[in-house]
């Protein structure tokens, strides 16, 4: 037995004319709060402040940054700074560190029982050979 499986469901359908539900209703909400600055301010101030307010409308309806609306960047951008944050650091030494790095190659050679001279002939035999195929 097959299914129809949705294809596209990340887009919203356009239900008002060109524009899907959310957009229509920032839209409206923006135009309504404009309109209401016409009737009870002066006209010059109506139309300063108006200005932010159709401004932030467009930006809600329509503009998106890296395919998130503009409403998810408001959002994280509240959350990061009402959010408490936690940072930690730790200082490290590393005058301590660099003698042991130093040491550790020197304490292996102790161990497998080989000098710089015994490590100097053994190299060098290596690379005899190599070069000397029989």
């Amino acid at each position: 037995m097959e299914y129809q499986v949705p294809q596209f469901i990340e887009v919203e359908d356009k239900i008002f004319g060109p524009f899907t539900f959310k957009q229509f209703i920032y839209l409206a909400g923006g135009g309504g709060l404009s309109v209401v600055l016409f009737l009870y301010l002066p006209l010059f101030f109506a139309i300063i402040a108006a200005i932010p307010v159709v401004a932030l409308t467009g930006a809600l309806a329509f503009y998106k940054v890296n395919n998130k609306s503009f409403v998810e960047m408001l959002e994280a951008g509240l959350t990061y700074y009402t959010k408490n944050r936690l940072y930690l650091w730790k200082k490290e030494d590393h005058s301590k560190n660099a003698p042991e790095i130093v040491a550790v190659p020197e304490i292996r050679r102790q161990k497998l029982g080989l000098s710089e001279s015994k490590l100097h002939d053994l190299a060098w035999s290596l690379d005899i050979k190599d070069k000397n195929p029989q």
